[in-house]
This record gives C-alpha cells, sequence and structure tokens, in this order.
C-alpha cells in the first residue's frame, strides 16, 4: 500500500468535495498522481465519486483509526493495563499477524498487560470453522488482544462467552439497541450477526501460554461488501442511524474487554452465567446443532460451568463445548 494513500484517505475522510489541484498540493504530487491513487483507493474497495469541476469525494465519512484517539477513550482505571497498541494500514488477519509476532518472538508482552493489534483492512479475515471474515477498508472493527496466561487452556474455558459479554457491555455503552449473545462466538442484534470472536492459543498448553482474542465488528459495512457474506448480518450504523466513531468503539470495546478478564480469572464463568441468560438469544429455544458427526435437535438450556451448551434433546440432557460446532434456531 503507498505511504500517500492513508493521508488520501485522510484528506477525503469527511466526505466534501476536495479538488485534484487542492489534493495535489496538500501531498505534494501532481494532479496525475492524485488520479492514479484514486485507483487504488477503487482497488481497497472505497467508492470514489469524481466530478468535473468540483473534484474528488467519498459518498460518506470515514473514520480512521488513530493511537491517541483510541488511547483517550479507554478508561482512565484500565489504561495501565494497556501494553503495545498497533494500528496496521492492510494485512492478511489480525489473528495471524499477532500469531507471526508471537513466534518469532517480537511481540512483547508483560503480565497484566494486553497488545492490541488492529488493521484497516483484512486481506483473510478469519472467522470460525475456517470460514472468512469479510473486512472492507475502514469501515469496521478488526482487532486482536494479547494477553498472557499462566493457567494452560484448562484456564480459558468459557472466556469466548465473557468476551461477547464483554461486547455486549462496550456496545450498549455507545447506545447501540438490544444486543445478544449466541453460544458460542457471535454477536448478534435483531437476529443478525453484529460481531465475532476468534480465541487462539499460542506457548505451553499445559502452563504459560498467550491467549489471543480476535474481535470482528460491523461498524459501518458497504452492501456491495459484504454479498458474500454467507449469513445475514447487520451494523452499528444501521441499527443507530448514526456515524459511529471506530476509536471510541476499540477504546470501549478494550476497557471492556479488559475489566472482565480479571473477573472471570477472579470468580470464574459461574459470576457471569445471570448476565449470559439475560442476553443469551438461543435460551429456550428449538435449535439445530451441528457438529462434525452430525447434527441435534433440543431445546437449547443455557450453560454450563465450563461453557458448554445445554442442549435438553427430549431424551436427556446432553453438554456440547465449543469449536467446530454450529448452531442455529429453529423457532421463526
Amino acid at each position: 500500500m503507498s505511504e500517500l494513500l492513508r493521508p488520501l484517505i485522510s484528506r477525503l475522510a469527511d466526505g466534501r468535495f476536495h479538488s485534484g489541484t487542492e489534493l495535489g498540493e496538500a501531498l505534494a504530487i501532481s494532479r496525475a498522481a492524485v488520479w492514479k491513487h484514486m485507483q487504488q483507493l477503487s482497488e481497497l474497495g472505497l467508492e470514489v465519486h469524481s466530478v468535473r469541476g468540483k473534484g474528488y469525494r467519498l459518498p460518506e465519512p470515514v473514520c480512521l483509526l488513530e493511537r491517541a484517539s483510541i488511547r483517550a477513550a479507554i478508561t482512565k482505571e484500565m489504561l495501565p493495563g494497556l501494553g503495545q497498541l498497533e494500528i496496521l494500514d492492510a494485512i492478511d488477519s489480525t489473528n495471524s499477524y499477532a500469531m507471526r509476532r508471537l513466534q518469532e518472538g517480537t511481540l512483547p508482552l508483560v503480565a497484566g498487560k494486553h497488545a492490541v493489534i488492529l488493521a484497516e483492512q483484512q486481506t483473510q479475515g478469519k472467522g470460525r470453522r475456517g470460514r472468512l471474515w469479510v473486512s472492507p477498508y475502514g469501515r469496521n472493527i478488526y482487532m486482536t488482544m494479547v494477553r498472557l496466561v499462566d493457567t494452560g487452556t484448562t484456564g480459558t474455558e468459557g472466556i469466548s462467552l465473557v468476551v461477547g459479554l464483554a461486547l455486549i457491555r462496550a456496545l450498549s455503552a455507545l447506545g447501540v439497541p438490544a444486543p445478544g449473545v449466541k453460544w458460542p462466538n457471535d454477536v448478534v442484534a435483531g437476529g443478525k450477526k453484529l460481531a465475532g470472536i476468534l480465541l487462539e492459543i499460542s506457548g505451553d498448553i499445559t502452563g504459560v501460554c498467550q491467549l489471543l482474542i480476535g474481535v470482528g465488528i460491523n461498524v459501518r459495512c458497504p452492501p456491495g461488501a459484504m454479498q458474500d457474506v454467507g449469513q445475514p448480518w447487520t451494523d452499528c450504523h444501521s441499527l443507530c442511524n448514526r456515524e459511529i466513531d471506530r476509536n471510541v468503539l476499540v477504546g470501549s470495546v478494550a476497557s471492556h474487554i479488559m475489566a472482565a478478564l480479571p473477573e472471570f480469572e477472579k470468580h470464574g464463568l459461574p459470576a457471569f452465567h445471570e448476565e449470559w441468560r439475560q442476553h443469551d438469544v438461543m435460551l429456550g429455544r428449538e435449535v439445530e446443532l451441528s457438529t462434525a458427526s452430525g447434527s441435534r435437535i433440543g431445546k437449547a438450556m443455557g450453560i454450563a460451568d465450563n461453557g458448554a451448551l445445554i442442549l435438553d434433546t427430549g431424551q436427556g440432557v446432553q453438554l456440547f463445548n465449543g469449536g467446530e460446532i454450529s448452531l442455529r434456531s429453529l423457532n421463526p
């Protein structure tokens, strides 16, 4: 990506017309070079309007991620827990990037600190079960938080559920209406997916390891970029009918995750059971649960102490852990 593209997007971020001459003078390039860079913006998935005599504009404002704005949005109580904060323009996926950094030994981690990695765009965004997470430039939140865990993988059971509740808290604090959690890794609103969580582990699975918490949130999705998404989706802008500052949202999400994880480590998942019940969109519904070995139909009865789904099949109660599992409601 050209080093001039981000400054160019910043100039166009207000959604107003800017002439080629004005942009060229600001960036110290020719009008012809401005035109070439506009073609690159189109390749990023940003629609550019060009009108003779007026110049160039983006059809709607774009809120780029800024380190200072994110730090300012993190609560005073949680700011000491923020370690490295990195913002990338385009990357394959923030989880993959963080994993590579860990394996190379170039991502410093300190106990009690969280490394936060963000990207304006992912070219190979990772969802659950190997699915692609569609990631248009500058529109949504693509974030990975990395934290040291000294209990091995056994101490991470149920964390994805706690992160889901932290997202609910963060979104609700910004006025996003009626978000709910869908076991095991989704945040939904109006029956449509709003956000997803992808956890990965690096290091000693029985001792000290690094927990990667991948979070994707739809903030303002261009419909054309979302055509390949294989399920109903929504975004914060549609739900609120107003602009959501992505920097403020990142700060809120990071703050609530950093607050929830110590609570989980101290008290365990049972401390979150009642909050999960309040937001569980599948509770009491007839559902179909699909695994690699087949499917089960039953009534969703909430979660167990280890985060497993409790399913009443009519012939007995069974527990199912996360992983290669999908869940859908059979109720209208």
